[in-house]
């Protein structure tokens, strides 16, 4: 992928910096009057913001047009501490440390009314693809999506509670029951974030199944009981486990995690698939009588489930980060992340 150089583009009052997809692979890195937070929001300084492949689909302009608004400042990942609260914001979340959900859900439709708030049919929006993301110094959110973090809290590893919230969605989906075989197909930041989730509800078997040997060696620092490769487990794994959790989104893997659950076993997809990936087979899912969910996005339960294994110790992200460059080298970063490089796990931004 080539890359636009970034331009910076100075506006009256200074304050912030930001970092600007004007339309796929063109940014720049804006300065600009500090965000004011209106009512209901507050104002978050950005202490880390983590890039993912959907930051890398908005930038090369893959990402499904009705998910993403250009221009945009994305960065959905983020963590930071609120500096200042809006008209009836309770003034004591000055100075928290936090996180925030991205979906900016309705509140008031059936589904969010059910608790199901990344169901929400009041119409997509979202922190960092639709609305002001934490690319950025600063950013404003409503104060309803916050999630504060203890006073101790490392706002490097809790960057990652968004991917995290997503997995705890995917778990209490997957019903996870102690001594169950569980597998994760992926060791990517989901799938290490799967197993570290995984690992706490006490499974007899706990298998990661992954191309790269490297990853698998920390799936297994992480809490699993063995890796195998995609080879190996189509070989020896057909058919032998309770609950599948998928988290690669590669063109196949939706349909061979279906092959590894048991009769009548749980399979969960979290990888966000591409056209033409190879589907699931009817027969098979109706003789076997799987159940299969699927998981977009966190909603607000699955996030307070992140963040309190994040508090309790449950849940330790910081091994994953392995580079952190300032907004001015979203270049290198961004090249970084989907390069096929084994050693790059997460890549954060520190504003």
């Amino acid at each position: 992928m080539s890359h636009a150089p970034s331009e910076a583009i100075r506006l009256p009052g200074g304050g912030n910096r930001s970092l600007v997809i004007e339309r796929p692979g063109e940014h720049r890195l804006v300065f600009g009057e500090l965000p004011v937070p209106g009512a209901g929001e507050v104002l978050v300084r950005v202490a880390a913001a983590g890039i993912c492949l959907s930051d890398r689909e908005v930038y090369a302009g893959h990402r499904d047009a009705s998910y993403v608004s250009y221009p945009v400042v994305p960065g959905h990942e983020w963590s930071g501490t609120v500096e200042a609260v809006g008209e009836g914001v309770d003034p004591a979340l000055v100075g928290r440390k936090t996180v925030a959900e991205g979906f900016r859900a309705c509140g008031i439709c059936e589904r969010c009314r059910y608790g199901e708030t990344s169901l929400c049919t009041g119409g997509y929006a979202e922190t960092g693809f639709t609305e002001p993301g934490a690319f950025a110094d600063w950013l404003t959110v409503p104060a309803r999506l916050l999630h504060p973090l203890d006073d101790d809290a490392d706002l490097r590893a809790a960057a990652l509670l968004e991917p995290a919230a997503v997995i705890a969605a995917a778990v209490r989906a997957g019903r996870p029951g102690p001594g169950e075989r569980i597998a994760v197909v992926g060791a990517g930041t989901l799938g290490l974030l799967a197993v570290q989730l995984l690992a706490a509800c006490s499974p007899a078997v706990l298998t990661v199944i992954d191309p790269r040997a490297e990853r698998g060696e920390q799936a297994r620092r992480f809490g699993a009981s063995e890796s195998l490769s995609p080879e190996a487990a189509g070989d020896m794994a057909r058919g032998r486990f309770d609950l599948v959790v998928e988290t690669a989104g590669a063109p196949t893997t939706a349909a061979s995690s279906c092959l590894l659950a048991r009769r009548g076993g749980r399979v969960v997809l979290t990888g966000m698939f591409t056209p033409g990936a190879t589907g699931i087979d009817p027969v098979h899912l109706s003789l076997s009588q799987l159940e299969i969910r699927s998981v977009f996005g966190a909603s607000s339960s699955a996030w307070s489930d992140a963040v309190r294994a994040f508090g309790l110790g449950l849940l330790d992200p910081a091994p994953l980060i392995t580079h952190e460059f300032p907004l001015e080298r979203f270049d290198e970063a961004i090249a970084l992340v989907g390069g096929g490089d084994p050693s790059t796990g997460k890549v954060l931004l520190r504003p």
